[in-house]
């Protein structure tokens, strides 16, 4: 196992490098200047005289360092960050860190409470759905779990907001933000109750799609598993269904599982762009958008690279909960 450890990790640092390389060169190579972007509608005339501006876009160069060749700002950029500093946003001047710092833990919420209520819910559905294969249950859940995973995000969240979200119809939840304005005047019970109201709509649009897919996936491995010879020969020994299922084919069933493990880590930090864009969510997502089209590139950097080191850490525990899952996996093997 520590062998297994220290080759993996070892393969990580190469991996990492060649995604910051890629991502760094994609960045920096899309069109748009961030020095010109920052200096807005007054270096586009009007407010400022064009020679001005000119000299302004020019000092804003320097002192960003986007003067210098594309393998220079890769250097400078790689030794900031080996003392984890990520810079400094090149829109409003604060510091990356303190930027994902104060909108991660929305994302946070959003996220852990949606990855619950789908493995809550996905992992008996999708047993329930291989235990009664091509039932009229069965059927009505596939075929539901296939509507919902065929729904855009994007649709769903526009058409709950139309009926239930004051739109045209009813006002039950409210659509922007995750708390009331004057949240913070709030007692303890008040507050929460106004946080869980918010988050209804964005959570119910980040939780569909993924348990539909997930209970299809653990309705799949359940499947494979109940039909192995090791199953009938628990039922011939006489042991009930519920002792066979839960005890014997659940463990194997859970492996495609614990593989989706490994890209939810970076899913969670990064956020939903749409979702939270719909509802105005000041979360990890809306602020990489922001990056992109500010061409903040420094935000975009942070973000990229955090979320390429959480998915090769992901698939690195994901290998690891293979082991926990089933014994006889062997992380040495050849």
């Amino acid at each position: 196992m520590r062998t297994y450890l220290l080759k993996r990790i070892l393969l990580m640092i190469p991996t990492l490098f060649g995604i910051t390389v890629i991502t760094f060169t994609i960045v920096r190579l899309a069109p748009g200047d961030p020095a010109a972007m920052r200096l807005g509608s007054a270096a586009s005339g009007g407010m400022v005289d064009q020679q001005m501006a000119k000299a302004i876009i020019e000092k804003t160069r320097v002192e960003f360092g986007l003067d210098k060749p594309i393998y220079v700002q890769y250097g400078m950029w790689v030794a900031k960050i080996a003392t984890l500093d990520f810079g400094r946003s090149y829109k409003d001047n604060r510091p990356v860190t303190e930027k994902i710092i104060e909108r991660l833990p929305i994302t946070l919420q959003l996220n852990i409470i949606a990855l619950f209520l789908t493995y809550l819910l996905a992992i008996p559905l999708g047993i329930f759905s291989a235990t009664h294969q091509g039932t009229t249950a069965d059927k009505v859940t596939t075929v539901a779990l296939f509507v919902l995973y065929s729904l855009p995000s994007f649709w769903v969240a526009t058409v709950l907001i139309l009926f239930v979200g004051g739109g045209d119809f009813l006002h039950w939840f409210p659509i922007s933000g995750i708390s009331a304005l004057d949240a913070d005047k709030l007692g303890n019970w008040d507050w929460f109750k106004d946080r869980v109201w918010h988050l209804v709509l964005p959570v119910f649009c980040l939780t569909y799609g993924s348990l539909a897919y997930v209970s299809r996936q653990m309705r799949a491995g359940m499947l494979e598993t109940i039909r192995q010879d090791y199953i009938r020969t628990a039922r011939a020994k006489g042991l009930s269904e519920k002792a066979v299922i839960y005890r014997h084919a659940l463990r194997n069933s859970l492996i495609p599982i614990v593989t989706l493990l490994g890209f939810l880590l970076p899913a969670m930090l990064g956020g939903s762009v749409i979702i939270e864009s719909i509802f105005t969510i000041p979360g990890m997502g809306l602020l990489g958008f922001e990056a992109i089209l500010s061409r903040d590139y420094p935000v975009v950097m942070a973000i990229s690279t955090i979320a390429a080191f959480l998915t090769l850490i992901g698939l690195l525990l994901s290998d690891l909960m293979y082991a926990l899952v089933n014994p006889t996996i062997s992380l040495e093997a050849e």
